[in-house]
């Protein structure tokens, strides 16, 4: 509706209709490319669409490729880029509706779960409790809370950019550890699900491990894992992982909000002070 009446759309038509073309054409280009698999030894690294759109996006930046290629800065400059921030705000309202839905339908994989799915969810509060002070230790400030207060993912970008805006400290962190972990966490989950089997640890358990609130990493592990069990229990093994990574979803994002982003909070006042002095 903001994008309609009066605001961004109105506002910027001409550097939003070039901002939409861009990224239709990345998005054709990168699913006309699909998802790629290479195997090296026991282990499988699995390449996603999402991960070329990235690296795409990312190249024709003016401080990148925009610098060597005059043509690129005319394509994309500082207003296509404000704007982009404006609108994944908006598209992220969305994909939370989108997490919504999930709930009532799905509320009877949920009770039947059981409290081993549920007590997954305990080690959010893992990610501020050691990651916070690992990056302020490296000279964050306010960014440390909005990267380390979850794994900063889809739904975590949306909490934080509609609590603190893309723009802000907060929304720089989540934003650097969102794009970090589209790079290089698909490809470390990829090795990490082949690997993961020589633990000892039951295939069920690892498959519920790899849904951690990202559907491109659950996927990269829970099909680099299932190629690696016994052919009977690859099928479930994938169904642990998508509904553990449904329950990540859904139960994720409330946590976040209730617990660790005040947690966050809290421990960054707390510890700020002592690092400053440092």
């Amino acid at each position: 509706m903001y994008l309609v009446k009066g605001g961004l759309f109105l506002k910027q038509k001409n550097v939003f209709i070039k901002l939409f073309v861009i990224v239709a054409i990345i998005v054709v280009l990168c699913e006309a490319i699909g998802q790629t698999e290479i195997k090296i030894g026991g282990a499988a690294i699995v390449f996603f669409p999402m991960l070329y759109a990235v690296i795409l996006g990312i190249l024709i930046t003016p401080d990148l490729l925009g610098k060597k290629l005059s043509f690129l800065k005319k394509l994309i400059n500082e207003k296509e880029i404000n704007l982009a921030g404006e609108v994944v705000g908006i598209a992220l309202i969305i994909l939370g509706i989108k997490y919504g839905t999930l709930v009532g339908p799905n509320i009877d994989k949920i009770i039947q779960a059981g409290p081993a799915f549920l007590a997954q969810e305990l080690g959010h509060i893992l990610s501020p409790l050691i990651a916070l002070p690992l990056a302020l230790l490296l000279g964050l400030k306010r960014e440390a809370i909005g990267a380390t207060s979850s794994i900063s993912r889809e739904p975590s970008l949306g909490v934080i950019t509609e609590k603190y805006g893309i723009n802000s400290p907060e929304g720089s962190g989540v934003l650097g550890t969102y794009l970090v972990g589209t790079v290089l966490g698909t490809i470390y989950f990829s090795i990490l699900g082949s690997v993961s089997i020589y633990s000892g640890l039951h295939p069920y358990a690892l498959g519920m491990a790899t849904g951690v609130g990202s559907g491109s990493m659950m996927t990269a592990a829970a099909s680099s894992l299932a190629a690696v069990v016994p052919p009977e229990m690859a099928e479930t093994v994938v169904a642990y992982g998508a509904t553990s990574n449904m329950l990540s979803g859904i139960t994720g994002i409330n946590f976040l909000i209730f617990i660790a982003l005040p947690f966050a909070n809290w421990y960054y006042k707390i510890l700020e002070p002592k690092f400053s002095k440092k």
